[in-house]
């Protein structure tokens, strides 16, 4: 039986942000998952933030665990799906991390670490080769699938968002042996579910020593996020990017690949622009209109480029009393981002985005530019393969066109 196109959002409220789990409110996600189930959404993705769930390495929060049921409940509700992503972890340029998972010293680092209420530049240790940290996860997913297990709502879980920008295993040996131990402890905990990791372009643009080919070993469905404007080999709004990266992800690992973040931040509104300063160096702002152009134009370029679905980032735009807190004060351009206004009202894209939920699945094919070439060497030189292969398949998709 054909498949039908995966449409989903990745979900933070929007007067919670990144701080959801610690003021949980059921009425408040009630309302947006009833608004997105309206809207023809079918899937929803959470991140369980790694401090919030897992205050110590031997303890994961009961409280965390019964409001991660009830979200639960009401995604079956609402006939949505739910997909938890462990160990959250990196989000919106900061790293969120429980204390305990830090080194005492700090340095400089691209990313800051949220712990305990404030920013610092504690260095995290790797988890791909401490023990320590690999059985807190471990424990984590146990609990968690103790929980979740044979609920409806569930349909697969996510092994982390952008991990490789918290910490990259030293060699592809112990990046293996990491999904191995967590793909087995969910097998264990709740059979049959299925799995993914959150990887991202830079995964594709440097040796991360997390090759998609090792990832579709353990895992179901690989995931890859895209945003043109942070890459510096494509035109800033070029939607071709897309797909390219899903293509390049499933011939790597030689297997279907969701494509689980795509999007562009919104120009802010009057009143938010009153509610204080914001310094975009991340990318320009683009009008509704214009983003709801860019999801009607990305979609049929994803559906044929054999991708098992789509999920826009992110439900909300965030409300002003957050600004002044991290994330958003430093990466303002985050704001923005949401399908919906921070006052719940819904954008067009999110109409455009839901248009798509009934679309049938389509096989992926291999193009003619990769026919010659081996997986086994692309991390030989990734960037110049990436850009060389860009123009091919740029060149393929738009021959014929004024």
């Amino acid at each position: 039986m054909q498949e039908n196109f995966i449409i989903g959002v990745n979900y933070w409220p929007a007067r919670k942000a990144m701080y959801w789990w610690k003021a949980f409110d059921a009425v408040e996600v009630e309302r947006d998952f009833a608004c997105l189930s309206s809207h023809h959404i079918n899937t929803i993705r959470v991140f369980l933030t790694w401090e919030d769930f897992q205050p110590r390495p031997d303890q994961v929060n009961k409280t965390s665990l019964d409001n991660l049921l009830i979200t639960a409940d009401l995604a079956a509700k609402h006939n949505l799906s739910l997909m938890p992503t462990f160990f959250c972890g990196h989000m919106s340029g900061v790293n969120w991390i429980p204390s305990w998972a830090l080194q005492s010293k700090e340095q400089s680092q691209r990313f800051p670490v949220y712990s305990q209420g404030n920013l610092n530049m504690r260095i995290i240790r790797n988890f791909y080769h401490d023990q320590e940290i690999q059985q807190a996860q471990v424990l984590q997913i146990q609990k968690i699938c103790s929980v979740l297990r044979g609920h409806p709502a569930i349909s697969i879980y996510d092994l982390g968002n952008e991990s490789s920008n918290c910490c990259i295993p030293n060699h592809r040996e112990a990046g293996r042996k990491w999904l191995r131990a967590m793909s087995t402890a969910i097998h264990e905990g709740h059979p049959g579910s299925a799995i993914t990791l959150g990887m991202h372009a830079e995964d594709l643009e440097e040796n991360r020593h997390l090759w998609p080919q090792d990832v579709a070993r353990y895992c179901s469905l690989l995931s890859m996020h895209g945003y043109p404007f942070y890459l510096s080999w494509v035109d800033e709004e070029d939607v071709y990017l897309l797909p390219f990266l899903g293509i390049i992800t499933s011939w790597l690992g030689g297997a279907p690949v969701l494509f689980q973040e795509f999007g562009w931040p919104n120009k802010p509104s009057h009143i938010e622009q009153k509610a204080g300063q914001y310094n975009l160096v991340k990318t320009t702002l683009w009008s509704e209109d214009q983003i709801d152009d860019f999801y009607r134009r990305s979609l049929p370029l994803l559906q044929a480029a054999g991708m098992r679905g789509a999920f826009g980032w992110c439900f909300a735009d965030y409300a002003p009393q957050l600004y002044d807190q991290p994330p958003l004060k430093e990466n303002s351009h985050e704001r923005y981002f949401g399908l919906t206004r921070w006052d719940g009202s819904v954008k067009p894209a999110l109409v455009t985005l839901g248009s798509w939920a009934s679309k049938p699945c389509l096989p992926p094919k291999l193009p003619s530019w990769l026919l010659h070439e081996d997986p086994d060497r692309f991390y030989d030189d990734p960037i110049d393969n990436l850009q060389r292969w860009f123009k091919a398949y740029k060149r393929e998709m738009t021959v014929g066109l004024p």
